[in-house]
């Protein structure tokens, strides 16, 4: 990949583009709750060629999320546990919304 190629997905959601400092210091957290984050599993970053952890945006509100529940008091598994839940749900709605226009549009007289 070049450094072209690097710039043209900085708009990719799920591209690692953000080093553990930076990630921490974006979310106003420490690396440790970000490392904390991959030992529950509600984000695995991904590794560069050196091994350091990068992050994409997506992980990055997932984090800013779980990050909120436990600000707020919840322990840190239980609020990645609604943070998985609160995204399978999204995704279920997404994905509901999209079967339901792909039928309006394929017979539009019953559209109601």
């Amino acid at each position: 990949m070049t450094a072209d190629d690097s710039f043209n997905r900085l708009d990719d959601d799920d591209y690692p583009a953000y080093t553990m400092g930076r990630a921490a210091e974006m979310l106003g957290t420490t690396q440790g709750f970000l490392r904390a984050l991959g030992e529950v599993r509600l984000i695995t970053p991904l590794r560069s060629a050196g091994g350091h952890r990068r992050y994409s945006r997506y992980q990055l509100r997932i984090a800013a999320r779980a990050r909120e529940l436990v600000d707020q008091g919840t322990p840190i598994e239980a609020a990645c546990r609604i943070v998985i839940l609160e995204d399978q749900l999204g995704e279920a709605q997404r994905i509901n919304a999209e079967c339901r226009r792909a039928a309006e549009s394929a017979n539009p007289t019953n559209a109601a």
